[in-house]
């Protein structure tokens, strides 16, 4: 399995929108804090709505009294507490349906790093505009 990381991310921002690295780098680390602080902050309950990529949310978890310890077989007190759910776009579910081809599962483990799919098109950002 591939892992991209937050570097890889503004590589491939930087390679189609055209900005440098460096323009790239605080927009996208940006925009991850402002998700991160939303759902952060969230009292008791938060949706973010990005369309076509889907829905990133916070809602309330009930407590579990009887939870059990997988570990010491113990039975523990779970107080509630917020989770955290992603629930995909149109968009995302549709570039996830198209089937695998039979080449995927025989890539080499350092192959290079795949694009997203061509229908998902991200708003080309210019960072001269005050908006």
């Amino acid at each position: 399995m591939k892992t991209f990381v937050k570097k890889d991310v503004v590589r491939i921002v930087s390679n189609k929108t055209g900005y440098t690295h460096e323009k790239v780098a605080p927009i996208v680390d940006g925009a991850f804090k402002v998700l991160t602080d939303i759902l952060a902050k969230a009292n008791p309950e938060v949706r973010v709505e990005i369309r076509g990529f889907g829905v990133l949310g916070v809602k309330k978890a009930k407590a579990k009294p009887k939870a059990r310890n997988p570990k010491t077989n113990e039975v523990i007190y779970v107080p509630p507490h917020k989770k955290v759910f992603f629930k995909p776009g149109k968009l995302l579910t549709r570039a996830l349906q198209k089937p695998l081809d039979d080449q995927s599962f025989a890539a080499p483990a350092t192959q290079a790093v795949v694009e997203p799919p061509q229908e998902v098109q991200a708003p080309v950002f210019n960072p001269g505009t005050d908006s």
